[in-house]
């Protein structure tokens, strides 16, 4: 049995053997072959750090836009543009997303989706990081400060046959839907969507107490990006926020990057939702990556800037265009801001994504899908992604890309 996290590996090596850090306690993870792994608890609980040195399955950020300088609602992207991406995510320490599409018109979405699914399915890195989509739009409120970013002229009642039409475009599943209860024929989509196991989500919306309720009733599951995507003016205690925070039936999604929430705030936030029930996503856009600076990117046709602060917005706006944050960011976020310990992150960011996406617990023997992350703490003892690893690649904290061949050992083998 190894004594701590193994080393990354430089070339050709035998089956890997790893101690992983769950939000459980501690697994023994052997290679067989690939993205197999024989996964076995040890029986240990809490995270064994003393060294310095943890290696731990990769997070699962449900809500990423995009990512180093590339635009996921692109309908020009290629399969090289997905690698890159998806190289600087695996970087931060992400090793499973759903690439979002926000709001466009129908023609325009179907674009998007088909050029994304081809980018994916024909990249390194996409069939091993991409189990789904998330759709965010175009059943939302248009209404000022729910809207966001969202072209508000695209959006409108909710079409059973315009999900149908772009599930059909894919090879890869809709995962998850985002939509306003408040706009027409929305609860009978959820009921719809619910029933194909589709995760029904509330978001940019001004609903009341009575729409989130019946939302949940036909099958809402999810609250994206909880704290923003609403008016900036709303009613002190019954309002959109309070009434999802108060349901236990609902999951809620938090940007805890310190700009679309408040840390004073999150705490309260997680405090209501408590962390069973609460999960971390990015909300990344093109702008977002190590390395990227200020200026104009694009989300769709529009043009978004990211500021010197990190905030990113439409010019001129005050309204804010999804983040430049990165999930390795917010491991660190909640260890300083909340003094969380790594077990219970992993829970925000890796066990309730999974849940909130798939509708089931993360279970680290059946769903690793061969990617592990090794961290390494800093002088000041905050955790840094040192490589990760996905089946036989490595990808380096710099997004540099190593494909390995292991010898299989005779037992692997069989």
């Amino acid at each position: 049995m190894p004594s701590g996290a193994a080393e990354p590996a430089t070339g050709k090596e035998g089956p890997v053997r790893l101690r992983v850090t769950g939000s459980g306690g501690i697994w023994d993870c052997q290679q067989m072959a690939g993205t197999a792994y024989d996964c076995r608890p040890i029986g240990e609980t809490g995270p064994a750090d003393s060294s310095g040195s943890i290696v731990t399955p990769g997070l699962f950020d449900i809500q990423v836009n995009g990512f180093a300088g590339v635009d996921f609602n692109n309908a020009d992207i290629e399969p090289t543009d997905m690698d890159r991406a998806l190289c600087r995510l695996a970087a931060c320490g992400v090793t499973r997303v759903l690439p979002t599409l926000i709001t466009a018109f129908d023609d325009e979405l179907a674009a998007r989706l088909e050029a994304l699914d081809r980018a994916v399915s024909q990249s390194t890195l996409g069939p091993l990081m991409v189990p789904g989509y998330h759709l965010e739009g175009p059943f939302l409120s248009p209404r000022d400060g729910c809207a966001g970013c969202h072209p508000a002229k695209a959006m409108g009642p909710a079409r059973a046959e315009l999900v149908e039409r772009l599930t059909g475009l894919a090879r890869r599943p809709i995962l998850m839907v985002t939509m306003a209860p408040e706009q027409e024929g929305v609860p009978d989509l959820m009921a719809r969507l619910a029933r194909q196991g589709i995760a029904c989500a509330i978001g940019h919306s001004n609903a009341t107490r009575e729409q989130i309720a019946l939302a949940i009733e036909k099958g809402a599951r999810v609250s994206t990006h909880l704290g923003n995507g609403l008016p900036h003016m709303i009613a002190r205690t019954d309002n959109p926020l309070f009434s999802q925070l108060s349901r236990d039936e609902l999951m809620a999604g938090f940007i805890a990057d310190g700009i679309h929430i408040h840390p004073d705030y999150l705490k309260l936030f997680l405090r209501a939702k408590g962390l069973e029930r609460a999960f971390l996503v990015t909300d990344a856009v093109a702008a977002a990556g190590p390395g990227m600076g200020e200026g104009i990117y694009q989300l769709g046709t529009a043009s978004i800037e990211r500021q010197a602060d990190g905030t990113v917005r439409i010019p001129g706006s005050t309204y804010l265009a999804g983040s430049s944050a990165t999930m390795d960011q917010m491991v660190r976020n909640m260890e300083k801001w909340l003094g969380m310990g790594l077990p219970d992150i992993l829970r925000l960011t890796l066990d309730n994504p999974f849940r909130a996406a798939f509708g089931r617990p993360f279970d680290l023997p059946r769903d690793h899908g061969g990617g592990f992350v090794h961290w390494q703490r800093d002088d000041a003892g905050e955790l840094r992604v040192r490589c990760t690893r996905i089946g036989d690649h490595q990808v380096l904290p710099d997004g540099s890309f190593l494909l390995h061949t292991p010898a299989r050992s005779s037992s692997a083998a069989r």
